[in-house]
């Protein structure tokens, strides 16, 4: 049942209002003040409110901006017995729904009413569906439990409530877009606009076109102005990925951007002026491509403030099953199919490969399985034929022999860990290999 409050603090039109809105089935409550008034909305569901603009304690057009900041879903009605335009206008720039006079307007109350209970089932959902949304790019919905990848997360939860400039480098396929996603969310700027964009996928022209928009007549069809992204984004976060790839005259307008807030459209000469934070995100080695002239040294270091590498797949074995499970729920429901489980056979050929797309191919995968497969379980003839080799390889050399390079390497590192007493980090330092690659052997080698 939805739920209606009038506010009056004339007592015979709040009973007649009731009366009235009562015998449509809609649960009424009265208040005679906004005190009063505020008390009920935050002990009730208020769907609608119909409230006088003149009121002992206050004005009904200011309450109504309460009103949506603080229960957004809730659509208000203003009622006035002296209707003057100005109160009209302020009221609607308020986020009143709808402002009548009273005695003039008596018959437009129900339908009103009726309208405004739709638009407050859409805002319900709406609000619904951000935030489900919202939780779904969040930092708890990273999949992973390996020390590579949390080390990742924590890093990323504590620049996130920042405004610095981030930098993701990685493989391709390692999730850089939802870790920008996901910091992006977590920042104060979640209620503005996450863009995305891949700087190699376009031409330096359509780039510039894309990132800074242009003026009318700038060239050949621009029939009228064009925001680009940096100005849809304002409040909000552009995500730069594949930087690497963007020509070096539009690095030097970003680092307008980063140093000042302002740039140029196409075909313009007045500076645009935003606020926006810049995630960038890359594969490429961009002090190798500094050497090689190919990106900006001074746009490095603006945009290098907090970098977090992204660890690949195949040094996060561990995660690997989790990850499998995930995709098999989603694309199985995808298919219409009812799969729930993955063979031992199929989970120990994941765990072999090399995954040089990283979880971007692991997704692939599953999917293709889901489709190939016949059961209600993941088994390995689904799998491609290079994954079929590789298994059988793997397998026949299971227990490693003593004169294999590998086994001396086991010893080895399993000689340093007991001299270590197990402090993995000292055994890296010891080894001289990074901490990702020992814990990558640990598993590989089923080291205690």
């Amino acid at each position: 049942m939805n739920t209606i409050l009038i506010i009056d603090d004339e007592e015979k039109i709040r009973i007649l209002l009731s009366r009235i809105i009562s015998l449509e089935g809609f649960e009424v409550f009265q208040a005679s003040d906004l005190k009063n008034a505020k008390k009920r909305l935050d002990i009730s569901d208020i769907d609608v409110v119909l409230s006088d603009v003149k009121l002992p304690d206050g004005s009904g057009v200011e309450f109504s901006k309460v009103i949506r900041e603080k229960h957004p879903a809730t659509e208000v009605i203003l009622l006035t017995a002296y209707g003057n335009i100005p109160d009209g206008v302020q009221a609607i720039k308020n986020g009143a729904f709808d402002y009548i006079t009273k005695g003039d307007d008596n018959n437009k109350i129900i339908p009103l009413v009726y309208k405004a209970v739709e638009k407050v089932a859409l805002n319900k959902r709406l609000i619904q569906l951000e935030k489900q949304l919202g939780d779904k790019l969040s930092f708890d919905n990273i999949i992973g439990k390996s020390k590579t990848i949390q080390s990742a997360i924590e890093s990323a939860k504590k620049v996130a409530v920042t405004d610095a400039t981030v930098l993701l480098t990685g493989e391709t396929g390692t999730g850089k877009e939802v870790f920008a996603q996901a910091i992006h969310n977590a920042s104060n700027r979640t209620k503005h606009n996450f863009i995305a964009i891949n700087c190699s996928a376009f031409s330096k022209e359509l780039l510039e076109n894309e990132l800074f928009g242009h003026k009318a007549g700038a060239f050949t069809g621009a029939v009228k102005d064009a925001k680009g992204i940096f100005e849809e984004a304002n409040n909000g976060t552009v995500f730069l990925d594949e930087i690497g790839e963007m020509p070096l005259d539009l690095q030097a307008k970003l680092l307008r951007v980063l140093e000042s807030g302002e740039f140029l459209k196409v075909g313009d000469n007045r500076p645009t002026k935003v606020n926006v934070r810049i995630i960038a995100a890359t594969n490429r080695d961009l002090q190798n491509e500094i050497e090689n002239g190919n990106f900006r040294e001074d746009l490095y270091y603006r945009i290098n403030i907090f970098n977090i590498q992204l660890p690949p797949l195949r040094e996060r074995v561990i995660d690997i099953e989790e990850l499998a499970k995930y995709f098999l729920a989603k694309f199985s429901q995808k298919a219409g199919k009812k799969m729930t489980a993955i063979s031992p056979e199929y989970l120990e050929a994941l765990k072999q490969h090399p995954w040089k797309g990283n979880i971007r191919e692991l997704r692939n995968i599953i999917e293709r399985s889901i489709i190939l497969s016949d059961s209600l379980e993941l088994k390995s003839d689904s799998l491609p034929s290079e994954f079929q080799k590789n298994h059988s390889v793997s397998s026949s050399s299971k227990t490693l022999s003593a004169f294999e390079l590998a086994s001396a390497e086991k010893i080895h590192i399993q000689k340093v860990l007991n001299y270590a007493n197990g402090n993995k980090t000292k055994t890296a330092d010891l080894l001289g290999i990074a901490l990702t690659t020992l814990y990558r052997k640990i598993e590989e080698y089923q080291i205690k």
